[in-house]
Parts: C-alpha cells; sequence; structure tokens
C-alpha cells in the first residue's frame, strides 16, 4: 500500500467517524429536546420516554430539522403549549452542545 493509499483510507475512517458521531449526537439531541418538551406538555412516566422516541424517530424522516419542527408543532396543537416554529427550532438546536458533550464523554 503507498502512502497516498494509506492517507485515503485514514481520511474515509475519519469521515465516517466523524458522520457517525454527528448521528449518535443528532438523536441525542432529538431525545433531550423530546424529554424536555414531555415534561413541558405534563407527560409523566413511560409517556416521556416515547415521546423522546417519537422525536428521535421523526427526524429520520428526512435531512434537516423541518421533520422534527413540523411534528413537533403539530403535536403543539393537541396541547396547551403555545410555541412558534422558530421557538421550536431553536430550543432544539439549544440541546446540540449537551448532546454533543455526551457523546463525546462515553467515547
Amino acid at each position: 500500500m503507498t502512502t497516498f493509499d494509506s492517507r485515503e483510507k485514514a481520511f474515509e475512517n475519519k469521515f465516517a467517524h466523524d458522520a457517525d458521531l454527528m448521528f449518535r449526537a443528532r438523536a441525542r439531541r432529538d431525545r433531550l429536546f423530546g424529554e424536555w418538551l414531555a415534561g413541558e406538555m405534563g407527560l409523566t412516566g413511560d409517556a416521556i420516554k416515547q415521546y423522546a422516541g417519537s422525536i428521535v424517530t421523526a427526524d429520520l424522516e428526512e435531512e434537516g430539522d423541518a421533520d422534527v419542527v413540523r411534528k413537533v408543532m403539530a403535536d403543539l396543537e393537541n396541547s396547551d403549549l403555545s410555541m412558534t416554529a422558530a421557538e421550536v427550532e431553536k430550543k432544539l438546536l439549544s440541546f446540540m452542545d449537551e448532546a454533543k458533550a455526551q457523546i463525546m464523554s462515553e467515547v
């Protein structure tokens, strides 16, 4: 194997590792956000876990956060909470730093 091949393989491995970390961080962010929102909506016990899981699942529908925001906005219509889409997106993004820190502490 040449030096170029070794370097190329190393870049591919780093890209795959970074992509995996980002996927895990997004899933963790979604779970943290879902748990927070469930609490705000008055859910308790297993309902919190189930709701957080539904947020993680919603984020797998399409690239970006629009799928999560769309789901949350529909859920908020059936609750006593009132938030705009911009507020939902801002709160969702606020959990990313915590999620990344948790993932990095596990690595």
